[in-house]
C-alpha cells in the first residue's frame, strides 16, 4: 500500500521547500517555523515518516533528503531529553522502525542520512534499548537479491563500528565476521565498493580488539585465532594481482586490506607471524607494481592519479592515499621484531623501490614552482605525502636493520644516482627527479648516518660520498633544475660535519650568491635553508667579506617574502647576523627598520613576531647594536604602552615582548632608559587591563625590569615609596583569586624577582604575601600556575633558613579554606605537584626545600597526611562508564614519608637519565640483603651490596649534570633566575649531604623513612649516602 502524505508530512515538505527559497523573508520564516515545530511532541516521528516515504515524487524525494538530515540533528540534540523537548517512548519506537525500514533506500543521499541517524540513535540505545538492530542489519547484508539493502546495512554497520567499545565487539565479531567474509570473498556477487565497506568494518572491529589485547590478551587471542587464517587467505587474494592504473575502487579496497593487516601485525604479532607468510609474496607484488603505477600516474602525470577524489562516504580514493597506507604498513613490518626477518632478505630492493616513491610528483613540481610558501610549508611541516612516508620508512630501516639498512640506503642512492646520469645522457627532460629523490633520501636519514659514522658503526666515508654525489651538480644552472639545485645546497648543509672545509666554503659561497641572484624561488629557499645551518659553524674570515652583501640581499628578500617563506628568511637573517657580529652594528640602521616593519605588520601572527624579535635580539647582542636599537624602538613603543586601549589587537602584547627582550642581559644604562619610558605604563597595564596576553607579557616585562634594575628600580623613581607600593599593587592584582588564572600565569616569576632583588622591602610583607599566595593557589585552574606558586613557597623556605621552623609556624598560623591551616594545604598541593614541576632551576629549588623542611623534624610534619600512590583497579579495563562511577583512589601517607619518597624519586630519575644517556639499561644493580634477621639498619645492610666507591662517585658526578646539562637552552624565566645562588645547587650532592646527615644524627628516623620506600628508592638513597 502506498504511503499516504498526511497533513503533517505535507506541512514539513512545504516548510523544507521554503527553506530553499531565494527570498530571505520566506526562508527565515520557514526556518523559524521548523524550530518552533521541533519543540512539539511528535515532530521526530513526523520527520521519520517523511524520510521513509518512497512514494514521493522525485522533486519531493530530493527535499525529503533534507528531512533525513534534519532528523539526524534532532536526534543528536533531543534524543535523551532536555528542558525543551522530551521524546516519548512510543515516538522513539516509531522513529527507530521507520529508519530501520529505510536502510535500503535507493536514493543515496537519503540512505546516507538515514544511516547516520541510525548510528546516532544506536549511540544511546544499542544494544540495551534496541536489541533488534543488529539482527535486522545482519539479515539485510545476507540478502543477495537486493544489493541496495546490503549497501544500506553496511553503511549503518560502518558508522556503528566506528563507535564500538569493548563490551560489544567480543560478542559482535563471531556473528558479524562470517557475513563480512562472504561479501569480501564473493567478487562475482558484490562490487568493490561493498567489499571495501565490509573491510572497513573489519578494520574498526579489529582496532577495538587490538586496544583490548593490552588487558585481555588471552581472551582476544582466543577470539581472533580461529578467524585469522580465512581472512589472511582473502587478503592474499586481493593483494596478489598487480596494481592497475586508473582503478580507484581497487586502490580503496587494497587500502582497507592494508589497514586491517596493520592492526593485526601491531596487536597480534604472535598470531599474525604464523599466517603472515601467506601475504608476503602478494604484498610484494602489490608494492612493486604500485611503484610503477605511481610513477606513471603521479610522477609523470601520464595516467590519472585521482588526486582529490572521494567516494560518497568521504573516503579518499586517490593513488597517493593508497601508496601512503602501503608505506605505513611496510614501516610497521620493518619495525616488528618478529616480522622484519621477512624484509631483511629483500631490504635492498625495498629501499631501492622506496627511493623511487620519493620523487616529486608532477602536481608538486607545478604547485611548488608557483608557490614558494607551499614548498616551504610542505618541506617543513612534513605534510601527509608519499615523500614523507617514504622517508619515515627509510628511517625505520636503519633503526631496525642497522648496518644492513645503512648499506641498503647507500647502495640504492648510488644506483638511483647512476640511473639519473644515464637518463641525463639519453636526453631525458626529467632525469633530475630521481637524482633529487636519491639526495632527499640521504638528507632524510642524515642524523642517523652521521651518528653511525661518528660511533664507528659503518665503514662508509660519508664526507667523500656526499662530495662525489654533488661534485657535478654545483655547476647545474639554477634556472634549468631549480629543485635539484635547492636539494644539493640543503644536502651539503645537513652533512656539513663530515664535508671538507674547501667544499663547504664553495657551497657556502654559492648559497650566499644565490640569495642575491635572480633565480627561481625554490633555489632561494634551498639557499636560505643551507645558510641557516652553515653560517653558525662557518669560518668568520670567509663570511665577513660577503656579509654586508648577504644581509642586504636578505633584507630585499624579506620585503618580498610572505607567510612560510618569511619564517625561513628571518631565521637565515638571524644566523647571518650572529655569524658576523662585528659588522652588524654599523648596519643596524639598515636592517632594524625592515625587521620592525615586519614585526608590526605581522603583529597578529605570534610565530612571525617571535622570529622578528629574535632577529632584533641578535642585532642587540652585536657590538654597538643595543644603543641605536633601543633609541629606534622606544619612540614607537612608548606611546603604544601609554595608550593601550587605542591600539589594534596584539600590538600591546607584542610591544611588551619587545621591551622584555631589550631588557634581558642589558647594561644598567639601557635598563634605566627603558624604565623612564615604559615602567609606569607597564605597571598600569597590569593594574587596569583584563586582556590575558597583555597581563602575561606585562608581568614578564616587570619581572625583567626588577631583574635588570634591582634596587635601582626604586632609586630611579621620583618617590621610591610610591614605586614600591606600585610593585606591591601589581602583586596584589595578579594574586587576586577572582582574576582568571591565565592572567596570573607568570605571577610566580614576578614575585620571585621581588623577593630575590628587593628582600628587605618584601620581608615585612611576608605574612600577607603567603596568605595571598594560598588564596591564589586555591583558585588556580591552571596546573602551571600552581607549580609556579609552589616554587615561590620553596624559595621562601630557603630564605627562612636557618630558621625554617619559624616559617612552618608562620604557615600554620595562616588560615586556608577547607583545610586546617595554610601549611596543611600547601604541603598537600606541593607533594601532589612536585613530580610535574618543570625546569632545572624549579626542580633544584623545590627539591632542596623539601629536604630543608624534612630536616627540621618539626612536630607539624607528622600531623599532616597527604596523597600517596594510586590504588590500581583489579576490575580489568577501565571504560569511560566505569571511570564516571568509580573515581581514582589514592593511599594517604604521613608527610615525612611522602617527602622522603619524592626525594628518592628525584635521585632515581637522575640516575635513569644518566644510564639512558650512556645507552645502559634503566635499572640499578640489585642490593644484596645481608644479615636479614640481625641488623635493622637499612643503610648498613645495603652498603655491602654496592660496587666500589670510585664507580659510584662517578655516577654521582654524572647525576649532578642531569639538571645542568640544558643550561644553554634557557627561556626567559630561566634567564631571570640565573642570578639566584640556588641555581648552583648540585641536587645529587645536596641530597647526599641531607640523607647522610639524617643517617648520622637520627638513625631511627632514617630507617623508619626507608621502611616505607620501595627497594629502588632505598637503593637510590644508599648510592648518594655512602659516598657523601
Amino acid at each position: 500500500m502506498a504511503n499516504v502524505i498526511d497533513q503533517d508530512q505535507q506541512w514539513l515538505l512545504n516548510c523544507l521547500s521554503a527553506t530553499l527559497d531565494p527570498n530571505p523573508e520566506v526562508r527565515n520564516f520557514a526556518e523559524t517555523s521548523l524550530n518552533q515545530a521541533s519543540l512539539q511532541p511528535g515532530f521526530g516521528g513526523a520527520l521519520s515518516r517523511v524520510a521513509a516515504n518512497r512514494d514521493l515524487s522525485l522533486g519531493l524525494r530530493q527535499i525529503s533528503s533534507l528531512t533525513a538530515v534534519l532528523l539526524k540533528q534532532f536526534i543528536r540534540k533531543h534524543w535523551e531529553g532536555d528542558e525543551d523537548v522530551t521524546i516519548s517512548v512510543e515516538e522513539k519506537g516509531v522513529i527507530r522502525r521507520n529508519l530501520l525500514a529505510s536502510t535500503d533506500d535507493s536514493h543515496r543521499k537519503i540512505c546516507t542520512a538515514i544511516s547516520m541517524a541510525i548510528a546516532s540513535i544506536a549511540a544511546y540505545d544499542w544494544p540495551e534499548n534496541w536489541p533488534e538492530l543488529l539482527p535486522s542489519l545482519l539479515t539485510l547484508i545476507k540478502d543477495q537479491s537486493n544489493m541496495t539493502r546490503v549497501q544500506g546495512a553496511l553503511r549503518c554497520l560502518a558508522l556503528l563500528s566506528a563507535d564500538l567499545d569493548d563490551t560489544v565487539v567480543p560478542t559482535l565479531i563471531p556473528v558479524l565476521f562470517p557475513s563480512l567474509h562472504t561479501i569480501v570473498s564473493s567478487s562475482q556477487t558484490y562490487n568493490m565498493y561493498l567489499r571495501s565497506k565490509a573491510l572497513s568494518i573489519v578494520y574498526s572491529c579489529v582496532s577495538v580488539i587490538g586496544v583490548m589485547s593490552g588487558v585481555y590478551k588471552k581472551e582476544t587471542m582466543a577470539l581472533m585465532a580461529p578467524m585469522l587464517k580465512p581472512w589472511m587467505d582473502q587478503f592474499a587474494i586481493i593483494l596478489g594481482q598487480p596494481l592497475q592504473p586508473e582503478d580507484p575502487d581497487d586502490w580503496s579496497m587494497r587500502m582497507e586490506v592494508l589497514k586491517c593487516l596493520n592492526q593485526l601485525v601491531q596487536n597480534f604479532q604472535t598470531l599474525a607471524e604464523g599466517e603472515f607468510m601467506i601475504v608476503v609474496e602478494p604484498l610484494w607484488q602489490t608494492f612493486v607494481s604500485a611503484v610503477g603505477v605511481y610513477r606513471r600516474s603521479s610522477i609523470d602525470g601520464a595516467d590519472d592519479s585521482f588526486e582529490g577524489n572521494y567516494d560518497s562516504d568521504g573516503a579518499d580514493k586517490s593513488l597517493d592515499s593508497f601508496v601512503i597506507q602501503l608505506l605505513e604498513f611496510l614501516l610497521t613490518i620493518v619495525g616488528s621484531a618478529r616480522l622484519r626477518k621477512v624484509v631483511l632478505s629483500n631490504v635492498k630492493q625495498l629501499v631501492y623501490h622506496t627511493v623511487a616513491l620519493l620523487q616529486m610528483t608532477e602536481q608538486q613540481v607545478h604547485t611548488w614552482s608557483m608557490d614558494a610558501n607551499q614548498f616551504v610549508a610542505d618541506e617543513d611541516d612534513e605534510t601527509y605525502s608519499c615523500r614523507v612516508s617514504g622517508a619515515l620508512l627509510l628511517e625505520e630501516v636503519i633503526n631496525s636493520c642497522g648496518v644492513e639498512g645503512i648499506n641498503a640506503i647507500i647502495d640504492a642512492t648510488r644506483e638511483r644516482f647512476s640511473e639519473s646520469q644515464q637518463e641525463q645522457a639519453a636526453g631525458s627532460a626529467v632525469w633530475w627527479r630521481i637524482r633529487e629523490a636519491a639526495l632527499y633520501a640521504l638528507a632524510s636519514v642524515s642524523d642517523q648516518l652521521l651518528e653511525a659514522e661518528g660511533s664507528g658503526g659503518t665503514n662508509i666515508c660519508l664526507g667523500k660520498l656526499i662530495e662525489s654525489l654533488v661534485a657535478e651538480d654545483i655547476r647545474i644552472g639554477p634556472h634549468e633544475y631549480p629543485f635539484l639545485c635547492a636539494r644539493v645546497l640543503t644536502l651539503v648543509a645537513k652533512f656539513s660535519p663530515v664535508i671538507s672545509h674547501t667544499v663547504l666554503q664553495q657551497f657556502l659561497y654559492a648559497a650566499m650568491k644565490a640569495v642575491g641572484m635572480d633565480v627561481p624561488p625554490p633555489v632561494k629557499v634551498g639557499a636560505c635553508r643551507a645558510l641557516s645551518q652553515l653560517l653558525p659553524e662557518a669560518n668568520r674570515e670567509v663570511v665577513q667579506p660577503q656579509l654586508i652583501g648577504l644581509l642586504s640581499s636578505l633584507k630585499d628578500l624579506l620585503q618580498q617574502a610572505s607567510d612560510e617563506t618569511l619564517h625561513l628568511v628571518l631565521e637565515t637573517l638571524q644566523a647571518a647576523i650572529k655569524s658576523g657580529a662585528e659588522v652588524t652594528g654599523p648596519i643596524e640602521s639598515i636592517i632594524s627598520p625592515v625587521i620592525l616593519n615586519v614585526w608590526a605588520s605581522h603583529i597578529s601572527d605570534p610565530f612571525i613576531g617571535i622570529d622578528a624579535i629574535e632577529v632584533l635580539e641578535a642585532i642587540k647582542n652585536a657590538p654597538g647594536g643595543i644603543h641605536p636599537l633601543v633609541s629606534r624602538v622606544l619612540p614607537h613603543v612608548g606611546p603604544i604602552l601609554n595608550k593601550p586601549r587605542e591600539q589594534p589587537d596584539g600590538l600591546v602584547a607584542g610591544s611588551l615582548d619587545l621591551v622584555t627582550m631589550l631588557l634581558k642581559n642589558s647594561p644598567m644604562d639601557v635598563v634605566r632608559v627603558l624604565y623612564d619610558v615604559c615602567f609606569d605604563a607597564v605597571t598600569r597595564i597590569v593594574l587596569q587591563n583584563d586582556d590575558h596576553s597583555e597581563l602575561q607579557n606585562a608581568t614578564q616585562c616587570l619581572a625583567a625590569f626588577i631583574s635588570g634594575g634591582r634596587q635601582e628600580v626604586l632609586a630611579w623613581a621620583a618617590d621610591s615609596g610610591f614605586a614600591m607600593r606600585s610593585l606591591l599593587d601589581v602583586a596584589s592584582r595578579l594574586l587576586d583569586p577572582n582574576l582568571d588564572s591565565s592572567g596570573s600565569l607568570f605571577v610566580g616569576n614576578y614575585i620571585l624577582q621581588l623577593i630575590l632583588h628587593l628582600p628587605l622591602q618584601m620581608a615585612q610583607h611576608t605574612p600577607d604575601l603567603i596568605a595571598a599566595l594560598v588564596r591564589r593557589m586555591q583558585s588556580a585552574q591552571i596546573a602551571g600556575l600552581r607549580s609556579s606558586l609552589i616554587v615561590l613557597f620553596a624559595r621562601l623556605v630557603h630564605m627562612s633558613a636557618p630558621n625554617v621552623e619559624q616559617f612552618i609556624d608562620l604557615l600554620v598560623s595562616i588560615p586556608a579554606a577547607d583545610h586546617d591551616n595554610a601549611f596543611v594545604y600547601v604541603m598537600s598541593e606541593w607533594t601532589k605537584q612536585q613530580g610535574e614541576i618543570q625546569g632545572a632551576y624549579q626542580i633544584k629549588v623545590t627539591t632542596s626545600a623539601l629536604a630543608l623542611l624534612l630536616s627540621t623534624r618539626h612536630p607539624q610534619l607528622g600531623k599532616v597526611n597527604v596523597q600517596g600512590h594510586l590504588i590500581k583497579s583489579t576490575e580489568g579495563i577501565t571504560t569511560r562508564s566505569k571511570a564516571k562511577v568509580t573515581p581514582e583512589k589514592w593511599t594517604v601517607v604521613p608527610l615525612p614519608f611522602k617527602i622522603a619518597s619524592l626525594l628518592a624519586d628525584t635521585l632515581l630519575e637522575m640516575h635513569e637519565q644518566v644510564q639512558f644517556d650512556d645507552d645502559e639499561e634503566n635499572e640499578w644493580e640489585e642490593i644484596e640483603e645481608e644479615d636479614k634477621d640481625g641488623d635493622k639498619d637499612l643503610l648498613y645492610s645495603a652498603a655491602a651490596g654496592l660496587s666500589s666507591g670510585r664507580a659510584t662517585y662517578d655516577q654521582l658526578e654524572a647525576m649532578a649534570k642531569v639538571f645542568d646539562g640544558d643550561q644553554d637552552d634557557e627561556d626567559d624565566e630561566e634567564l631571570l633566575s640565573a642570578g639566584d645562588p640556588l641555581n648552583q645547587i648540585n641536587v645529587a650532592s645536596y641530597l647526599g649531604d641531607f640523607f647522610t646527615k639524617l643517617w648520622k644524627e637520627d638513625r631511627q628516623l632514617f630507617n623508619h623513612l626507608c621502611q616505607n620506600l620501595t627497594q629502588d628508592q632505598v637503593q637510590a638513597i644508599q648510592t648518594v649516602v655512602v659516598h657523601s
